[in-house]
C-alpha cells in the first residue's frame, strides 16, 4: 500500500508540474484571443501596457514554435574561405592571383573543400604552396594541414559569431549549424525585419582605424587615374570612330577647391568596382586606397553624396582591441554613435598613434566604409573612440551587436534564403493539431471499443503522455516544429503499442484462470522486458538522428527522445497505477479486458 501511495503521489505531482509548466502557454494564448477584437492601435497599446508583465512572462516560458509553425526566415552561408587564404598567403604575385582565381571558380556553387581544390591547382602548376603561405621550409603536406585547420577554425569562428550576433539581437530559438566544409543553416523563427536581419549576419565587422592620407596626395592619384581611364576611352574610341571623353573619371566624382571629394549616389557603385581594379590600384601612392563614407550627405537639390577617402592600407589598429560597445546619442548632437572601449594593449597603442598624429585624419573604418574621419586634436590616453556618421539609433544598436559579437574571420554571403509567412505557419498548425486530434481520437475509441475498462486507463495514460512531452518541450525552451507535431503522433502509437502487449499478456493469464490480481502483476512482468527492448531501441534511433540530422530532423528526434521516455513510465506506471487502484475498490474484473 505505501509503493502504492508513493507512485500515485508521484503520478499526481508530475502531472501537476507539467500543468504549471504549460501554464504560460496558456496565458500567452489567452492574452492573444483578448488582443483579436482590439481593432485600433490606441486599444491594443493600452492593453499591452496594462499587462505588460504578464505578457512578457508568458511569453518568455511559453511552449516555442519553430519557423515552419511561427514563420520566420531560413538561410544558408557559406564563409568565403577564398578571401580567407588571400589574407594567409604572403608574396603575392599575378600568378597567384590566377590559380585563386581558377579555386574560386571551380569552389563556386559547390560545397567542397576549398583547400582541397588549392592543393590540386597548386599540384598542377608544379609550385610549391611554401612559396604562398607559411615557412618557406614546410612541405606541400604542412602547408595544406595548416591551412585546412585554419579554414575549419574559420567555419567554427563564422558560426559563433553569427550565434552571439543572434542571440543579441534577440531570436527565440534560432537554428544555428554547420553543414560541409564552408557552410552555415541558420533558421530564425519569428523574424520580420528581414533586411536588417541580412545586413546583421552579412556584416564581417571588420574595424579598423586607418590614417587618411593628405588632400592633394588625393587630387594627384586622381588625376593619374583619370588620365588612365581616358587613355582606355580614346583607345576604345579610335577602334569605334567616336570621340573619346577628356575627363571621364570627373563624371563621378566632384572634386571641391579646398581638395574635399564627393562621389553621387549614381556612381557609388562603379566606383567600388573601379577602385578594385589592379591597373587602377597601381597608380595610387604606396600602401594606399580610396575608401567611401558610409553615410552620404544631401546636396542642394536632394542628389546624396559620399565623402571620398584616401586613406593608409595598412591599419593602425584593429577592432580586436575593442573590449565593450555601446549604442547611444552624441553629447552636443541628437545624432545617434557607438562609444567603444578598448583592453590595456589597445589603449596604449592608441595612445602612442593618436600623440604622434596630432592635427591629421584618422578614418574609422567598419567593413570597408569609413564611418568618420576625426581630426586628432590631442593625445588619447584612455584607449576610447567614438563612431559617428550614424544614420538611425537602429544602425547603431546593430553596429554595437557585431562590434560586441566579434569580427567574422572573413566575409560570408547569403546562397539560399527562404521566408516562412505567418499565415503559412498557422495552417500548418491547425493541420497538425487536425492530425494529431483525429489520431489520438481514433486509438482512444479502439482503445475503449477493445478493451473496455482497461481501454480507458490506456486512454488517459495517453492523455498525460502528450501533456508531459509538451510541458517538457516549454520547460526546456525547445521548439514544437511540424516534425515535432509528426513525432508526437508517432509517440501515440508507440505509447499504445506498449499497452497493447501489457493487455495482451494480461488477457492470456486470464485466460488460464489466474486470479485478475495475480494476472495484471504477471503481465506487466512478461511485458517488460519486451517494452524496455523496443522503447531503448526506439531512443537510440532518435538520439542517432539528432546527433547526425539538422533542422527539422532534429526537431522530430527531439519530439521523439522524450516521447519514448513518457511512453515507458505512462505504460508501465500510470496504468499499472489505475489498475491497482480499481482492484483495490472492486472496480474491475476480468471482463474489464474485453
Amino acid at each position: 500500500m505505501k509503493n502504492n501511495r508513493f507512485t500515485g503521489i508521484l503520478i499526481v505531482a508530475l502531472t501537476a508540474l507539467a500543468l504549471w509548466s504549460l501554464w504560460p502557454t496558456y496565458q500567452q494564448y489567452s492574452f492573444n484571443k483578448k488582443l483579436e477584437p482590439l481593432t485600433t492601435a490606441e486599444d491594443s497599446l493600452k492593453f499591452i501596457q496594462e499587462h505588460r508583465q504578464a505578457i512578457d512572462n508568458a511569453t518568455e516560458k511559453s511552449l516555442k514554435l519553430g519557423l515552419d509553425l511561427k514563420g520566420g526566415m531560413y538561410l544558408v552561408l557559406e564563409v568565403d574561405l577564398i578571401d580567407l587564404i588571400e589574407q594567409r598567403a604572403w608574396n603575392k604575385d599575378q600568378t597567384f592571383r590566377d590559380m585563386l582565381a581558377s579555386v574560386n571558380e571551380k569552389a563556386s556553387g559547390v560545397n567542397t573543400g576549398t583547400i582541397d581544390l588549392l592543393a590540386a591547382e597548386f599540384r598542377d602548376s608544379g609550385i610549391r604552396m611554401s612559396r604562398y603561405f607559411y615557412d618557406v621550409r614546410d612541405s606541400d603536406e604542412e602547408v595544406i594541414v595548416k591551412l585546412r585547420k585554419e579554414a575549419e577554425e574559420a567555419l567554427a569562428r563564422a558560426r559563433e559569431v553569427i550565434r552571439n550576433r543572434v542571440d543579441q539581437y534577440g531570436v527565440a530559438e534560432p537554428v544555428i549549424q554547420t553543414q560541409g566544409a564552408r557552410r552555415i543553416i541558420v533558421a530564425l523563427p519569428g523574424v520580420s525585419d528581414q533586411e536588417r536581419v541580412r545586413k546583421l549576419l552579412k556584416g564581417t565587422a571588420k574595424l579598423e582605424f586607418k590614417l587618411v592620407r593628405d588632400r592633394e596626395a588625393m587630387v594627384s592619384a586622381l588625376e593619374r587615374i583619370n588620365k588612365r581611364m581616358a587613355e582606355r576611352e580614346a583607345s576604345a574610341a579610335d577602334s569605334e570612330g567616336s570621340v573619346a571623353d577628356a575627363n571621364p573619371l570627373y563624371k563621378h566624382i566632384v572634386v571641391m577647391d579646398n581638395g574635399r571629394a564627393y562621389v553621387p549616389e549614381y556612381s557609388r557603385e562603379y566606383l567600388l568596382t573601379l577602385f578594385e581594379d589592379n591597373d587602377i590600384v597601381n597608380l595610387l601612392p604606396k600602401d594606399s586606397e580610396l575608401r567611401l563614407s558610409a553615410k552620404s550627405i544631401e546636396g542642394q537639390d536632394g542628389e546624396q553624396f559620399y565623402d571620398l577617402y584616401l586613406i593608409k592600407k595598412t591599419p593602425e589598429l584593429t577592432g580586436g582591441v575593442i573590449t565593450e560597445a555601446k549604442a547611444t546619442f552624441g553629447a552636443s548632437t541628437v545624432q545617434p554613435e557607438v562609444t567603444m572601449k578598448m583592453n590595456a594593449d589597445g589603449t596604449a597603442k592608441w595612445a602612442r598613434i593618436t600623440g604622434a598624429n596630432i592635427g591629421r585624419q584618422i578614418a574609422i573604418v567598419l567593413d570597408g566604409a569609413v564611418y568618420s574621419a576625426p581630426v586628432v586634436e590631442s593625445k588619447i590616453p584612455g584607449g576610447s573612440s567614438v563612431i559617428n556618421g550614424i544614420g538611425s539609433l537602429e544602425e547603431a544598436q546593430d553596429l554595437e551587436i557585431v562590434l560586441k559579437a566579434g569580427a567574422l574571420p572573413a566575409p560570408v554571403r547569403i546562397i539560399e534564403e527562404r521566408t516562412v509567412g505567418p499565415s503559412l505557419g498557422a495552417d500548418y498548425i491547425r493541420s497538425g493539431l487536425l492530425s494529431s486530434s483525429w489520431g489520438l481520437s481514433i486509438v482512444a475509441v479502439f482503445m475503449i471499443f477493445y478493451y473496455r475498462k482497461a481501454g480507458v486507463s490506456a486512454d488517459i495514460a495517453l492523455v498525460l503522455n502528450i501533456l508531459f512531452v509538451l510541458s517538457v518541450l516549454a520547460g526546456f525552451g525547445a521548439a514544437l516544429t511540424l516534425p515535432g507535431i509528426a513525432g508526437l503522433v508517432l509517440t501515440i502509437g508507440m505509447a499504445v503499442d506498449a499497452n497493447v502487449l501489457i493487455f495482451e499478456r494480461i488477457r492470456e493469464e486470464l485466460i488460464e484462470k489466474k486470479n485478475l490480481r495475480v494476472a495484471v502483476d504477471t503481465g506487466y512482468s512478461k511485458a517488460f522486458s519486451a517494452i524496455i527492448d523496443s522503447q531503448i531501441t526506439t531512443l537510440g534511433a532518435a538520439f542517432l538522428l539528432y546527433v547526425y540530422g539538422i533542422g527539422p530532423i532534429q526537431g522530430f528526434a527531439i519530439t521523439l527522445m522524450i516521447g519514448t521516455a513518457a511512453s515507458l513510465f505512462t505504460a508501465l506506471v500510470v496504468t499499472k497505477s489505475i489498475f491497482d487502484l480499481l482492484i483495490s475498490k472492486n472496480l474491475m474484473t476480468e471482463k474489464s479486458f474485453g
